[in-house]
């Protein structure tokens, strides 16, 4: 009967670690635990993220949560990221891409792929904050929508819902004015904006998965 349960056991395991790689294929990776911010680094106004139901809760004055975690030793250059995403009424975030950590004020490096579906701000869900803005509402608010943005070489793809919104191709940007030289694709890592106090907004089942170089 000790065989038996030793070789059921044995199998039980085979079995898990099959399952684990086969999952695993597909090349996507957490980079949030839904439990607490490990692997996250926030500078001043820390407490605008929070946990709330498996979530990341945005709710606060101006803060970003920059990922500082071990996937990729949090330097991403080629990627796919998707996260689900909800905002409240009048809300405003971002997630910043190839950015790197800063204590205070707007992050200097790096886009901001807007997340605004109500907001007073015209510039909505998807935009590439000033290089490709897109006026049309692609998510609700009070909903789940998919905001996946994927970078590779110069190019920048971002779908809403798997709409894609923006198409861009890198060209320009020695052309831009000295508040947009640090916007341009090198190699970094992301981060989740709380743009005012008045904006909530939730994050959950946030995902990379890296590409070739």
């Amino acid at each position: 009967m000790k065989q038996i349960m030793r070789f059921s056991g044995v199998l039980s395991l085979v079995l898990l670690g099959i399952l684990s790689k086969s999952f695993a294929q597909d090349g996507w990776v957490s980079i949030f635990n839904g439990e607490n911010l490990d692997g996250w680094k926030v500078g001043n106004n820390a407490s605008s993220f929070s946990i709330v139901d498996g979530a990341i809760q945005v709710a606060g004055p101006r803060a970003h949560l920059f990922y500082d975690g071990p996937v990729k030793n949090h330097m991403f250059k080629n990627f796919e990221f998707k996260a689900q995403v909800m905002t409240k009424p009048g809300a405003n975030s971002g997630i910043y891409i190839h950015t790197i950590y800063q204590e205070d004020g707007w992050p200097s490096q790096g886009y901001e792929v807007q997340v605004n579906n109500s907001h007073t701000d015209w510039k909505r869900t998807g935009s590439l904050y000033d290089i490709v803005d897109v006026k049309e509402t692609y998510a609700k608010d009070n909903e789940w929508y998919t905001e996946y943005i994927k970078v590779e070489g110069k190019h920048i793809t971002i779908m809403i819902n798997n709409k894609v919104v923006v198409d861009y191709e890198e060209s320009d940007a020695d052309k831009r004015s000295v508040d947009g030289k640090g916007r341009i694709l090198k190699s970094g890592t992301f981060a989740l904006q709380a743009h005012d106090p008045k904006s909530v907004v939730l994050y959950k089942d946030i995902k990379v998965r890296p590409l070739t170089e």
